[in-house]
């Protein structure tokens, strides 16, 4: 077929809607925009559509081989009757835009428009292939300041979400590229419209419209004068896609929102490891009764145990303590198992050859079980006991999604943060301990700085209460929160809950998950994005 592909309205010539009235499927005499105004319908085309279709294709595509023939608009409507959509106001059809499916591995980026379309045939659409590939977007010219092109993009976004296909895929004219062919290449032509240097009717359209440049495509209609032949290839991710697999259950689907439940621990004396598992169990049957994935306790959440040590002395009553972790750790990963919940286990100390750290245990409710030790070491952790960092920075992956831990001091490193976003983490779990408000803040501020810059969610959880007789733990101060992203999506403070400070008690609130999805790709700021990688990297030394 020799006629055009994408032809969008120009950006620069739709200064604001008219209306949204998108009220229910009207018919009307075609007829010229109306003085009185308009009412305008989003629908799918029919073929009692066509002496409109022709009309704007003869209009817009004079130069260019006219209309689609009744055929061929009779088979595209046939095969893929929801991927044809049209705009009609007050009956009359003033925009549309066509598609067709493709499994797009069978073609690449070195295909051309009449093979793509089966020569206007259309043979080539696939029920069951990935990628909607867009025919035709066309508005007509009288109509080309209501931004109607801007709606076709977005039906067709909703469409390839709805139809769970991963991207959406368009030849593309660079219409103005013949003002500038003597004087620059197609690829330098693109550089300046991404940069807004050159104003392009179609391609600075599409760009704004979310869409990238995945090719420069040399003869893909080659009676098109103005763009000498060229045009782009364009791709818009979706990215709520998941890809089909014949072995996907209803137990392996996704899970977008994530109830999380963050324990705001009450240190209180304890006569044994029994009497303190109890307390724990407590609190993570209550979480689960919530229907919650995760139960979050804080850091050093067994510290009531130094006090059953013989010596005084901090140093020695650690110690004691670390003894009881292996047994703390096979009993909370019993519990993630009989309340079907996933435990982030605070903290507890372990003594082994020699060195004492601080690990954090994840607690799967499928029977496995990590660890993430505490890698930066406080002064007074060091002076009082002698503690040592670890060494190894992992994400964790979970029934819900990619994870991270980050214990206390840790988070006020915001290299470890930006790591662990790197690698795809959503959650970040920062079990805490601090004796008073100022170092309780640093805990705070540090993490709400993560979850911006990170553009993931951060809970914090800590403990409350006094300790007699336990040295260097003798008072307690905590507000457990979760902090969001910073945009509209999100709570305007960036807090998603918190917990009255100082009181036992628990914090039960969901995270959707999705909205990162979307901040990452279409936020008003995008610092993961936007990263000047050319001038900086950051990398763990291992690697």
């Amino acid at each position: 077929m020799n006629k055009a592909i994408e032809t969008t309205p120009p950006a620069a010539e739709a200064p604001q809607d008219s209306t949204a009235v998108i009220p229910a499927k009207v018919r009307a005499k075609s007829t010229k925009p109306s003085k009185r105004g308009h009412k305008l319908v989003l629908r799918r085309l029919s073929m009692e559509d066509f002496r409109d279709v022709r009309a704007i294709f003869e209009t817009a595509y004079a130069d260019m081989g006219g209309s689609w023939t009744r055929e061929q608009i009779a088979a595209l409507i046939d095969v893929f009757p929801e991927g044809q959509i049209c705009i009609a106001d007050k009956g009359r059809v003033i925009a549309l835009a066509l598609s067709l499916i493709v499994k797009y591995s069978d073609w690449g980026d070195k295909h051309t428009y009449a093979e793509i379309t089966g020569d206007g045939t259309f043979s080539t659409h696939d029920p069951d292939g990935d990628t909607l590939y867009g025919v035709d977007v066309i508005v007509h010219p009288e109509y080309r300041n209501l931004r109607l092109g801007r709606r076709l993009y977005d039906a067709r976004k909703e469409l390839c979400d709805q139809l769970d296909l991963r991207a959406i895929v368009a030849g593309g004219r660079i219409p103005n590229y013949h003002k500038y062919a003597d004087k620059m290449t197609p690829r330098q032509y693109i550089e300046q419209v991404k940069k807004r240097e050159i104003y392009d009717p179609v391609l600075s359209f599409q760009l704004s419209n979310e869409f990238h440049v995945r090719k420069v495509i040399r003869g893909y209609e080659p009676m098109d004068a103005d763009t000498r032949g060229y045009a782009t290839l364009l791709e818009w991710i979706n990215i709520y896609y998941e890809e089909k697999s014949e072995t996907t259950t209803v137990a392996a689907q996704p899970k977008y929102v994530v109830r999380v439940g963050a324990v705001q621990w009450q240190m209180r004396s304890v006569g044994s490891l029994e009497e303190l598992m109890r307390h724990v169990e407590f609190f993570v049957d209550t979480i689960a009764s919530y229907k919650a994935d995760f139960a979050v306790l804080p850091e050093f959440f067994s510290a009531p145990l130094m006090a059953l040590s013989e010596k005084n002395d901090p140093a020695s009553a650690i110690r004691h303590m670390a003894e009881y972790s292996n047994q703390i750790r096979a009993e909370l990963q019993e519990m993630a198992l009989s309340h079907n919940i996933n435990i982030i286990a605070g903290s507890v100390p372990e003594y082994r050859g020699g060195e004492l750290r601080n690990v954090s245990y994840l607690m799967r409710r499928d029977g496995t079980s990590d660890s993430q030790y505490k890698l930066h070491v406080t002064p007074d952790e060091k002076s009082y006991w002698g503690m040592t960092g670890g060494d190894n920075l992992r994400v964790f992956d979970t029934d819900v999604g990619r994870i991270g831990i980050l214990v206390c001091y840790d988070v006020e490193f915001p290299e470890l943060a930006r790591l662990l976003a790197d690698q795809g983490m959503s959650i970040l779990f920062v079990p805490f301990w601090t004796d008073t408000r100022n170092a309780y803040l640093r805990v705070r501020v540090c993490a709400q700085a993560r979850a911006i810059e990170n553009e993931c969610f951060v809970v914090i959880t800590g403990s409350v209460g006094n300790l007699p007789n336990v040295k260097n733990m003798d008072i307690q101060y905590s507000q457990s929160a979760i902090f969001t992203p910073a945009d509209y999506a999100f709570p305007q403070d960036c807090i998603a809950a918190e917990t009255t400070p100082n009181n036992e008690t628990v914090l039960v609130a969901e995270l959707d998950l999705s909205l990162l999805k979307e901040l990452h790709v279409r936020g008003s700021v995008r610092n993961l994005n936007d990263r000047r990688l050319d001038l900086y990297k950051l990398t763990l030394l291992d690697e």
